[in-house]
């Protein structure tokens, strides 16, 4: 691919890659850069991370490095969906500590989408089964601009069928909570630090979803994005008094900051739909 799309994918300025380039072997990456990079790979088809993984273990038996080791051993958490395409990633079972008062909960292991459901991914779903197509998109067809923006006007229906289509589930509010917080219980996807540049809320003024994988410095344990901001993301759990409404996590573009702590509360009926509301999916281990 070009410098420039390149640079888009990974989320830096396009003058970024030659330097890159100069520096090679020598060069030291922030941690969003590493993450952004990871990520990427992450998302490579199997050839790609075949031909990594063999120039890894070259340099591992030829330098005695150790950090190639060190990667060589790693967990894989990641892995692509059969049906959909979308990158997942383990979340382990055991405790985590659940809602505002920290309380100790037991989950089973699940993967969980890394990114919310994008336009593009609706785009399949639509094609595959004549679902109804969300309404900003112009002639029902998904717009090339906001391909990989989360997808929005979708009712809790319209999520689950995709989900159903997909093989999948919509996640209980606890597994979206445990997914954006991790086991200690984060009061944020990137700690305990109050930061609305790392997520896409009313403050940034931006006023519109961005692309799922803009906020690197915002991921949670798990390496899940968006788990603040860009949009409500739609869960299984219905509340508890009942009459068709579901619960919603993570807050979106139009919200304060203060509402987009991983245990907060929010609920709406399963026929609401909106600029600022889509989904991801879960699936067992």
């Amino acid at each position: 691919m070009t410098g420039k799309a390149f640079a888009e994918l990974v989320g830096v300025t396009q003058r970024q890659i030659p330097r890159w380039e100069k520096r090679a072997e020598s060069l030291e990456l922030s941690l969003p850069n590493q993450t952004a990079l990871d990520t990427v790979f992450a998302q490579a088809d199997r050839a790609v991370q075949e031909r990594f993984a063999a120039l890894l273990t070259e340099r591992a038996a030829i330098e005695h490095d150790a950090r190639a080791e060190e990667l060589l051993r790693r967990d894989v958490r990641t892995s692509r969906h059969s049906v959909d395409g979308k990158v997942m990633t383990l979340v382990d079972e055991g405790i985590y500590l659940c809602g505002a008062e920290g309380r100790s909960v037991w989950l089973d292991s699940f993967l969980i989408d890394i990114y919310p459901t994008t336009n593009e991914d609706y785009a399949r779903f639509v094609h595959a089964t004549g679902q109804r197509a969300p309404q900003h998109w112009p002639g029902g067809r998904c717009p090339t601009n906001l391909a990989n923006h989360p997808v929005v006007w979708v009712n809790w229906r319209d999520a689950t069928a995709y989900a159903h289509w997909a093989g999948k589930a919509l996640p209980t509010a606890r597994q979206w909570e445990k997914a954006a917080r991790g086991p200690k219980g984060r009061t944020y996807p990137w700690g305990t630090e109050p930061t609305a540049a790392k997520c896409n809320v009313a403050e940034t003024g931006i006023d519109a979803t961005t692309p799922v994988a803009r906020y690197q410095s915002g991921v949670s344990p798990y390496g899940a994005f968006d788990m603040c901001g860009n949009v409500w993301e739609w869960c299984s759990t219905e509340e508890e008094t009942g009459g068709g409404r579901y619960e919603l996590k993570g807050s979106a573009f139009t919200s304060p900051f203060e509402r987009a702590a991983p245990s907060l509360h929010n609920a709406a009926h399963a026929t609401m739909l909106d600029n600022d509301t889509g989904f991801r999916c879960v699936t067992p281990s």
